[in-house]
């Protein structure tokens, strides 16, 4: 099966090992499963990763902190998910057209370029609480890249005249070339230099 009967996914390499056993690239032409990957445990590495992406463009909103000066809310998009498909798939379509390559080629990198390798996490001892550092498993790499070029997606088209289609294509470009420019490979080093300084 093509992605949006359009893009073959059989020869999309994965270039980091560990994260083989949970970027699935299989899929169908429509990625909906309609949630029946997600009932139990590590069931949602089974997921097509092209619908792991429409389901976080799929928020409600940033919450609580705020991306320059402005809290993200999403344009009423939560629940929406032709909407978010097709934000997605107007979004591959821009990939394809800048850079001639397959755009589940290029997801696949910015995954692999935006995933944090290390984070912290706060342990409480004899009522001190400090943060350590600990690596990052396989499937929070994922879900954390995946998040985070959402996000780069919704802080660059609100409330400016680009498209979200049009920063979505841009950001995932950005982080599979690993630029410096790329929200989400900016967020990834904020989060290894912290942790680094935490070790």
């Amino acid at each position: 099966m093509l992605v949006f009967g359009k893009y073959e996914t059989t020869e999309v390499q994965i270039a980091d090992p560990s994260l083989a056993n949970y970027v699935t690239l299989e899929t169908k032409k429509v990625p909906i499963t309609f949630g029946r990957l997600t009932r139990r445990r590590f069931e949602k590495a089974q997921l097509s990763v092209v619908e792991r992406l429409i389901n976080k463009i799929m928020r409600s909103g940033q919450g609580k902190r705020k991306m320059s000066g402005k809290y993200i809310r999403g344009r009423n998009g939560c629940g929406k998910k032709i909407q978010a498909m097709k934000i997605v798939e107007s979004a591959f379509d821009i990939v394809h057209r800048r850079t001639k390559e397959n755009p589940v080629q290029v997801l696949v990198k910015a995954i692999e370029n935006a995933g944090p390798r290390e984070d912290t996490t706060r342990i409480k001892r004899g009522g001190i609480s400090y943060t350590v550092s600990v690596d990052v498993s396989p499937m929070k790499k994922v879900d954390e890249a995946l998040k985070n070029i959402s996000l780069a997606a919704f802080s660059q088209s609100f409330d400016r005249k680009v498209k979200a289609e049009e920063a979505l294509a841009t950001e995932l470009i950005a982080a599979a070339k690993e630029d410096s420019s790329s929200f989400s490979v900016k967020r990834r080093d904020e989060v290894e230099r912290i942790a680094k300084s935490s070790r």
